[in-house]
């Protein structure tokens, strides 16, 4: 048996997790663990290679990565997702700090890593997952702006709206009308 820690690009979300996990299953592959963008795994290399399990999981969408820096950018984005979609979101610890603690890395490295290979500020990419966030929180009408603002981080509504006007061109209440012209994928 050959046992694999496999980084994932393209999981995104809790169905990417059950799809993966049927194609290990479906595949006779032993699973471990199965997280966000990670699956630990083990298998015979006399029934299945690593290059079909790569292949099958290629024609779903995903796809294997073995580049380290683009490894580490995959759980960087995975945990950010994570964070800020899938677990109660604490507004109350630092994005830096949860980085940080998560891979055991400085912050600089983390986002200095993650800027060279996504053409794309860590920060940046942070603020867009918030705001989509938010863009799912305004959809579901449950929670007052105010309530949003709070749960994700900002210090008023006035810097949500500000926020969210900038990055989607479009204010609150005009995607209110409208919102799913406007949502886009955690991708």
């Amino acid at each position: 048996m050959i046992h694999e820690k496999l980084i994932i690009r393209n999981m995104s979300c809790h169905c990417c997790l059950k799809l993966v996990k049927r194609i290990f299953d479906e595949l006779n592959v032993s699973t471990h663990s199965v997280s966000l963008g990670e699956a630990i795994i083990s298998f015979d290399p006399e029934v299945i290679t690593l290059e079909k399990i790569s292949e099958i999981l290629e024609f779903e969408g995903f796809e294997l990565i073995h580049n380290k820096e683009e490894q580490l950018v995959e759980q960087i984005k995975s945990a950010i997702i994570d964070l800020v979609h899938h677990t109660t979101f604490n507004a109350m610890i630092r994005n830096s700090d949860y980085l940080v603690e998560k891979f055991n890395l400085s912050y600089q490295y983390i986002s200095s890593v993650f800027s060279k290979r996504e053409n794309l500020t860590l920060e940046k990419f942070i603020i867009f997952q918030k705001i989509e966030k938010a863009k799912e929180l305004i959809q579901y009408g449950n929670l007052t702006l105010s309530e949003i603002a709070y749960m994700m981080g900002y210090s008023s509504v006035q810097y949500l709206s500000t926020q969210f006007k900038n990055l989607t061109g479009v204010s609150v209440s005009e995607f209110k009308k409208n919102p799913s012209k406007y949502r886009k994928s955690i991708n």
